[in-house]
């Protein structure tokens, strides 16, 4: 799509190009394989030699351009969608990582997140280093070894809402040679652009605000193609060397500033499965296409129910990068002026059993393990996302016990600041 097109204009009209006589509406290929002619033509899909489509674990032609679209909207060069965003950011970083690497790693990510770098592929044989968001470049730079392969952290923080400075990890990563990967799932692309302040591959559990309606579960990874593996082609030799496994094929020398996607597609989807299904990929599709209308009214409910919050005084303390009392007020401004997210959180004076004890008497907002969708709802994540997390874990991730994560829907904002108030008051 044309970039004089503006982002409203691409969350409805990127990604499906309907024909003449094609349907108007993105059609569903509920199919697990495709019909070819000779088995010659096939077997070109197979060999890379052609495009097309053979079997749905791979690639499923709803699912490319739902990816599309959303490549569009973050300004990248190329997308994929998968299964779930824990699978995205699994994905992303596996691409480029093997048993020897060393990873980077924000320590204010998501739990689920932190959980897979340091646990899961620890088990795999890639090392991880956790480093404090805020730490200056020169702290930054000593966390780097000679086997690091990559940065990971999220543009704004879950639940902690630190918001990431990305043009100083950029420019610490790209010092040594390695790309930034950042989770711009709070964010997403209408509030927050990555690629243009020098991330390199962004990822996103396309579950919250991209779907908006917590119907569909679903990842995505886009690739800015800014990065040049090439220029350290001794690092990522799975992109810049043959692949044994598809007759030798260089991913770098075929496919050019789309090769890192091409490879998670054609390699890890091919071994190791995660796809969206057609159906999820179409439910994500119609959440895009109000996506820049939803998070306007999200950002604006959130920072009228902080600034309620931060004049009551029952509330201990609140934290929404939007209020300007907030220490990332200024890294929020720079990045995302026009907003930040819906997600608030805050603790209660009286510490973890009051602010569970509030959560209990909520009756507009629901306590899900989910957040950043269309209805408000509560979480407390030292009971529940984080649970896995011992108390010294809490602390670097940034999660109080006592913290709540209040997730700001798109219903009246009095109706929620109201349904607010009748639970402090039954505490």
């Amino acid at each position: 799509m044309s970039k004089e097109y503006s982002i409203e204009t691409k969350c409805i009209q990127s990604g499906w190009k309907p024909k003449n006589g094609e349907a108007r509406v993105l059609p569903i290929y509920q199919s697990t394989t495709f019909k070819y002619e000779t088995s010659d033509e096939m077997g070109k899909l197979f060999d890379l030699e052609k495009d097309g489509y053979f079997y749905t674990r791979l690639q499923n032609p709803t699912n490319d351009m739902v990816a599309q679209k959303i490549c569009e909207l973050e300004g990248g060069v190329a997308a994929m969608l998968t299964s779930s965003g824990q699978a995205a950011n699994y994905y992303a970083v596996f691409n480029i990582c093997e048993a020897g690497d060393h990873v980077i790693m924000s320590s204010t990510v998501y739990g689920g997140t932190f959980n897979l770098l340091t646990v899961t592929m620890k088990k795999m044989g890639i090392a991880c280093t956790i480093v404090d968001p805020d730490a200056d470049e020169e702290t930054l730079h000593k966390a780097f070894l000679e086997n690091t392969k990559c940065v990971v952290a999220e543009s704004i923080a879950n639940p902690a809402l630190v918001v990431l400075d990305i043009e100083k990890f950029a420019k610490v990563a790209h010092a040594h040679g390695v790309p930034l990967i950042v989770d711009n799932t709070f964010a997403t692309p209408i509030n927050c652009r990555p690629f243009e302040f020098g991330a390199d591959i962004v990822t996103h559990s396309t579950s919250k605000y991209m779907d908006g309606h917590a119907m569909s579960l679903g990842g995505a990874i886009v690739d800015s193609g800014n990065f040049d593996w090439n220029q350290y082609g001794d690092k990522f030799h799975g992109l810049t060397a043959p692949d044994e496994s598809y007759h030798g094929v260089t991913y770098t020398e075929k496919f050019g500033k789309k090769a890192y996607i091409t490879k998670a597609t054609v390699q890890l989807m091919r071994d190791l499965g995660s796809t969206q299904s057609p159906m999820n990929a179409f439910l994500l599709n119609v959440g895009l296409e109000t996506l820049h209308l939803r998070m306007p009214r999200h950002c604006e409910n959130a920072l009228k129910v902080a600034s309620w919050l931060e004049r009551n005084d029952k509330v201990a303390w609140v934290n929404y990068p939007g209020l300007a009392s907030s220490k990332y007020y200024h890294l929020a401004q720079k990045y995302m002026p026009n907003g930040t997210c819906g997600v608030i959180s805050f603790g209660l004076k009286g510490g973890r059993d009051v602010s569970v004890s509030f959560m209990d008497h909520l009756k507009l907002a629901a306590i899900v393990t989910h957040v950043a969708d269309a209805r408000t709802c509560v979480l407390h994540p030292a009971s529940h996302t984080h649970r896995q997390m011992n108390d010294e874990q809490l602390k670097e991730a940034g999660v109080q016990p006592d913290l709540i994560r209040f997730s700001v829907g798109i219903e009246n904002a009095d109706d929620i600041i109201a349904d607010i108030e009748q639970a402090l008051a039954n505490i």
